[in-house]
């Protein structure tokens, strides 16, 4: 999808999605202690990357949108945080090897199956041994709620993807269901959810 895209829609003073974190992420706290540095994929306006930050980490927050990255360093200076913003088309991204120990990837469905899969890999790859995944997205049944996603089947998750994809790390929880999202006017209503928490092998 195209940067412009993305720059248009998080040109307004709301956060589009919020200021507070990602309801499933937020549920994973308790799984962070004694790590010391993440990495928040596509971040957008950094909500995720902030809330990380505010739990002690030390977080870098990738995402193409240069208007994206600019709000989430002003979220972050009003939380009184510190968080580095790299602008970096993910597709691009060059995945460092072995260099984050928690790695995230919130609704970053925007990547066709090829792309997706090439980011998947990357998030294997640049996650420390002993590293900690966190990954949610929308499952199929979002086709029929609408309240969120790209609306393109192919780009959704399933848990047979997710398990098949991430096949080289220990899987803590693997997980598909429905609830009620309210993250800002982009993802607000009954919701299919597929969770993935995983860690990667010492």
């Amino acid at each position: 999808m195209a940067i412009s895209f993305w720059d248009e829609r998080y040109n307004t003073d709301e956060y589009i999605f919020g200021e507070a974190p990602n309801a499933f992420l937020a549920s994973q706290r308790e799984r962070l202690a004694g790590y010391s540095n993440a990495l928040a994929v596509a971040d957008g306006e950094g909500r995720n990357g902030v809330w990380l930050a505010e739990q002690g980490l030390e977080v870098t927050s990738v995402d193409a949108s240069p208007v994206g990255l600019e709000k989430a360093r002003r979220l972050a200076d009003k939380r009184g945080v510190a968080l580095t913003t790299e602008l970096a088309d993910i597709a691009d991204y060059p995945w460092p090897e072995d260099q984050f120990d928690v790695v995230v990837g919130i609704f970053f469905q925007f990547a066709p199956p090829a792309m997706r899969d090439a980011i998947f890999a990357g998030m294997v790859r640049t996650l420390a041994p002993g590293g900690l995944l966190l990954v949610e997205g929308y499952g199929p049944k979002q086709m029929q709620y609408k309240t969120g996603g790209p609306g393109i089947l192919e780009q959704l998750y399933t848990e047979e993807l997710l398990a098949d994809r991430f096949s080289a790390l220990d899987i803590i929880e693997l997980r598909s269901y429905d609830a009620e999202l309210a993250e800002g006017n982009r993802h607000s209503g009954t919701s299919a959810l597929v969770d993935l928490v995983a860690r990667k092998p010492e």
